[in-house]
């Protein structure tokens, strides 16, 4: 039963995750903790860390990885089955139409159409990964108490240079674990010694 509920939680992550990568996060979320409590909500942002750093889609990274964790390896194997069967139909399905029907004002009126939605679903997940970072929460249960000064100062630093000196997202995501870990690291020495 559990590998059938895994398959349709990540078929139907597949099947409305318009917009790819980030615009997948928040039906990643609703399926995985919301609905089904297969992780936590620590354990998500640890999710999308590990699969924004591995190569290939987020929400194959992350099928496979949940896959892993709830029932092992055959458990990613019907996880990530799950998350590529719609796209392998959808892709098809509008390939062929979209090859046919190109040219009409309709078809171009849709995809302008669904453009602004897709960005609203890309900056509601970089927010609740943001309030996941800083906080260590959701939007309805952020406290003053748990903003986490280290990592928002090394949100500020990275994301300065990104903007400013085009730093390579690669060297940033390697370049802020490792400062994390060293500050952690020292934050640990230093607790210890006194």
């Amino acid at each position: 039963m559990i590998y059938l509920q895994m398959f349709f939680a990540f078929f139907q992550i597949g099947l409305f995750s318009f917009g790819g990568g980030y615009a997948a996060v928040p039906l990643i979320q609703h399926q995985i903790i919301d609905i089904y409590g297969w992780i936590t909500l620590s354990e998500f942002a640890d999710l999308i860390t590990i699969s924004e750093m591995t190569p290939g889609p987020i929400v194959l990274n992350c099928a496979t990885f949940v896959g892993q964790q709830v029932a092992g390896f055959p458990g990613a194997i019907v996880c990530t089955i799950g998350s590529i069967t719609p796209s392998l139909i959808v892709v098809l399905l509008l390939s062929f139409l979209y090859l046919k029907f190109r040219n009409l004002r309709l078809m171009q009126g849709i995809l302008t159409g669904l453009r602004p939605a897709i960005v609203s679903m890309i900056a509601s997940a970089g927010f609740s990964i943001l309030l996941l970072a800083l906080f260590n929460s959701d939007i309805y249960s952020i406290k003053p108490s748990n903003f986490r000064i280290i990592e928002a100062t090394l949100f500020c630093i990275f994301l300065f240079c990104i903007r400013k000196y085009k730093l390579n997202p690669i060297i940033a995501i390697f370049g802020s674990g490792l400062a994390g870990f060293i500050i952690y690291h020292l934050s640990d020495l230093i607790h210890q010694i006194l």
